[in-house]
């Protein structure tokens, strides 16, 4: 007869599970403490790990099933007579089915007023090493650690196949390596950030959540055509994407579309008025807010129509009928927003490759990492924060900053962060007018940003201007005024920031030092 080993924390479906096992397939049951009396509470016979072991649970339940009457019935090989051989001399039966899961040790730390005393007791020892063991004889062996897949055991059981069966049980042991593996790492991300107050000296780094080891474990959530060119292949990994958004239409999800969406949705999420954004390459082509989300559209997409052409559309309110009739004329690749009106959805259909993708949530820079690859290694930070309330900001001209201009300086000040340094983004009111991005020079930006709103057939004059990190020379802050800004916002920390205010209070114009730079590479 074969045997099943049950050993749960979780106990959904354990019983119909249980009892499908014993009465359909034949199966002695076989378990350890709480979960032997579900069983015997659910009127199912069994047989506790302690008699078959002759030995007692012991240590308060520390050690039960870490006995080789157990792990040798899990780990003999079938197919070799010398185990077989081993097993009859020393009675000892095979267990040919282990279904357990781990002690919840993440939920455990989680429980307000949890300490290490009850953080140790949670870290399972003979779960995982059932698990393993169960794994590692994956071609005898089936092994079960999460009861999301009991139906699909006994869904094979009952067809019969053993080579479907292998396949299950090959695909089931992977499974549990990487349960495992998560598993570990809780505990150690546990141990390493619990350090203070212990005999060793704290790793700060690992205190401020960088642990001295990176794991990082994420499903593949879709396979992409190609990476960024079609000679490169690609996927995305991650299933927290399709949690934060949901396509309604259109195209299959690109690589570059997916890193724009991702830009996209954090430049949208600094806005709570009703606000557009276009970009491009990661970079935003224009952004505006109004009262009206329909009069954002237009003043965004009057920044820069050219450089909107194939770009993608990220909106702050739900989109209506009367902005997507607005957006029919230009070609886009997505448009973002948090929903799209009867009306709009009907309209936007007939675009059929147009993707539309609803934002689940405001995406927030807060407490998340950015993560990179580079030769050899990764690099891992925090992500940029939100803007700094303007109360924090300094004044540093003779004249400050008008009602209007600070408006415009606000607003400028939250895009600047958003585009690929060096950065300079003209505007006035909550609307942009010029963008400069991703030159070596940083009076170089303010020229294309410059040439931009000409091109665009609007006027610099009373305009406001922000720089994603302080101007090295008076010659930056110059260009500006004779462009016809009246306002700058700027990080400040340079050697010659006097020289820079010096030719800001020339101009007349009003400059705000907010001490904190937007790099974006």
């Amino acid at each position: 007869m074969r045997t099943a080993l049950l050993s749960t924390s979780d106990r959904t479906g354990l019983l119909p599970f249980a009892r499908r096992l014993h009465q359909e397939f034949g199966y002695r049951l076989l378990s350890t403490g709480g979960t032997a009396r579900a069983l015997r509470e659910g009127g199912l016979e069994v047989e506790e790990v302690s008699e078959r072991t002759g030995f007692p649970e012991i240590l308060d339940g520390r050690v039960k099933t870490l006995h080789p009457r157990i792990h040798a019935g899990i780990l003999a090989r079938r197919d070799l007579p010398a185990h077989r051989a081993v097993l009859a001399e020393q009675e000892i039966p095979t267990i040919d089915l282990v279904a357990v899961n781990l002690y919840p040790f993440a939920e455990a730390v989680a429980t307000p007023g949890a300490d290490r005393e009850m953080a140790i007791e949670n870290i399972d020892i003979g779960g995982p090493t059932l698990l393993r063991s169960a794994a590692k004889n994956a071609d005898a062996v089936t092994v079960i650690c999460e009861p999301t897949d009991y139906e699909e055991v006994l869904a094979t059981l009952a067809r019969g196949g053993e080579e479907e069966l292998r396949q299950l049980r090959r695909r089931l042991a992977a499974k549990v390596f990487r349960h495992t593996q998560g598993y570990d790492r809780a505990v150690a991300d546990y141990l390493e950030e619990n350090l203070a107050g212990s005999t060793l000296e704290p790793d700060l780094l690992s205190l401020s959540g960088f642990p001295r080891t990176l794991t990082v474990e994420e499903p593949r959530a879709l396979s992409l055509r190609y990476g960024e060119n079609p000679h490169q292949q690609a996927a995305l990994y991650g299933a927290g994407f399709f949690d934060l958004f949901e396509q309604l239409q259109g195209k299959e999800l690109s690589y570059n579309n997916i890193l724009d969406l991702s830009a996209a949705a954090f430049l949208i999420g600094e806005f709570e008025v009703p606000s557009v954004a276009i970009l491009k390459h990661t970079n935003p082509c224009g952004v505006a807010s109004a009262d009206r989300v329909e009069d954002a559209w237009e003043a965004a997409l009057a920044t820069d129509r050219q450089s909107a052409f194939g770009g993608i559309i990220a909106v702050s309110q739900t989109v209506s009928g009367e902005l997507a009739r607005r957006m029919d004329g230009l070609f886009a690749e997505l448009i973002l927003a948090p929903d799209f009106d009867e009306e709009a959805r009907a309209v936007l259909a007939e675009r059929k490759n147009l993707r539309l993708l609803v934002a689940r949530s405001a995406l927030r820079a807060d407490a998340l990492r950015d993560l990179r690859s580079v030769a050899g290694g990764l690099l891992v930070q925090d992500r940029d924060q939100r803007t700094p309330p303007s109360e924090s900001f300094q004044v540093v001209t003779r004249r400050g900053p008008t009602e209007e201009e600070w408006t415009g300086l606000r607003f400028a000040w939250k895009v600047v962060k958003h585009v690929k340094s060096n950065a300079i983004v003209y505007g006035r009111g909550e609307r942009t007018l010029g963008i400069g991005a991703g030159q070596m020079s940083r009076v170089d930006s303010s020229r294309i940003a410059v040439w931009k709103a000409a091109e665009a057939g609007l006027s610099l004059e009373g305009s406001v201007v922000a720089s994603d990190a302080f101007f090295p020379f008076a010659d930056g802050l110059q260009a500006a005024a004779a462009a016809g800004a009246t306002a700058a916002i700027q990080p400040g920390g340079s050697r010659r920031d006097e020289e820079v205010i010096a030719a800001a209070d020339e101009a007349g114009m009003a400059m705000i030092f907010t001490g904190a730079r937007h790099f974006r590479h």
